[in-house]
């Protein structure tokens, strides 16, 4: 039981980074791929503040305006220079990794036994339970910020950007600044959940980054899925559903690992999870066509 809790909280770390996918890849129809730099520049920031001994919130502060950068610097190159969104990320990605190795001096940092946002509050003794109950409070907040900003006048012109940005752009909108904005606050996501899987699993690792995108891709793909078979419009729901995308992608991993699926192999199954979710909606249209 502790195993599947225990990706259960795994999916709850991930709903940051699933939110700020969905920002960028669905809003924005921008593949950002600044998601592997920034996620791990979160966990980075996270394990040196936590070392020197600075507050929670300050710790969560500096995680949201260095993600918040780092999306930004994207976008400036994107819009400004004029390069391919998918090679601004690349290109932002790969300094960062120099940025995340002189940042900790080392490829690994531990926080076992340090102060966290886990051990602020003891709502349980369990301390699995405990950071579940954390988490589900920090994820709620975090998505009722976003759908209140998404439903406000400004988050419909983001939202209007990514739909139809010749007509948004022809009511005066800047279209270049809410890219910047939007790919800011997708990465700023990103960071965050950086910043709760390094505190989650009691270690901030270099390399932690790698792949990511395909968990936050996998997990909206499946909220979108659903959106699509249950013809979801409310921005409400399909916030949930991303989160819920994020859980159940994380729960479909750790049954694999629980039916005896070697370890070395994960990558292959998520690659293949992802490539399944992808390509069921339209197998199932290309064969309702041919009926």
């Amino acid at each position: 039981m502790d195993f599947y809790l225990t990706a259960l909280l795994q999916g709850l770390c991930f709903s940051a980074l699933a939110l700020g996918i969905y920002i960028s890849m669905k809003i924005f129809n921008i593949p950002d791929i600044t998601t592997d730099g920034s996620y791990t520049l979160g966990a980075v920031i996270t394990a040196l503040l936590i070392k020197h001994g600075e507050p929670t919130y300050v710790t969560l502060i500096s995680v949201v305006l260095a993600g918040g950068l780092a999306g930004a610097l994207t976008g400036i190159i994107h819009t400004k220079l004029k390069i391919n969104a998918l090679l601004a990320g690349i290109l932002v990605m790969t300094a960062l990794y120099s940025v995340n190795i002189s940042i900790m001096g080392t490829s690994n940092l531990p926080l076992i036994n340090l102060s966290s946002l886990f051990t602020l509050i003891n709502i349980s003794a369990n301390l699995n339970y405990n950071t579940f109950w954390i988490l589900s409070i920090f994820v709620i907040v975090i998505t009722l910020l976003i759908g209140y900003l998404l439903k406000t006048d400004f988050g419909v012109s983001m939202r209007a950007t990514g739909n139809s940005e010749s007509m948004i752009r022809s009511l005066g909108v800047n279209t270049d600044r809410m890219k910047i904005t939007g790919l800011a606050l997708a990465n700023a996501l990103t960071a965050v959940s950086g910043y709760l899987v390094s505190q989650q699993q009691g270690f901030t690792d270099i390399s932690m980054g790698i792949g990511i995108v395909i968990i936050g891709l996998g997990s909206v793909i499946i909220a979108e899925t659903l959106i699509n078979w249950l013809k979801i419009t409310s921005i409400w729901l399909s916030l949930v559903l991303v989160l819920g995308g994020a859980i159940i992608f994380q729960l479909v991993l750790a049954i694999t690992l629980d039916i005896g699926v070697n370890p070395n192999l994960l990558k292959i199954v998520t690659a293949a999870f992802v490539l399944l979710i992808v390509s069921l909606p339209r197998i199932s249209f290309r064969g309702s066509q041919n009926d």
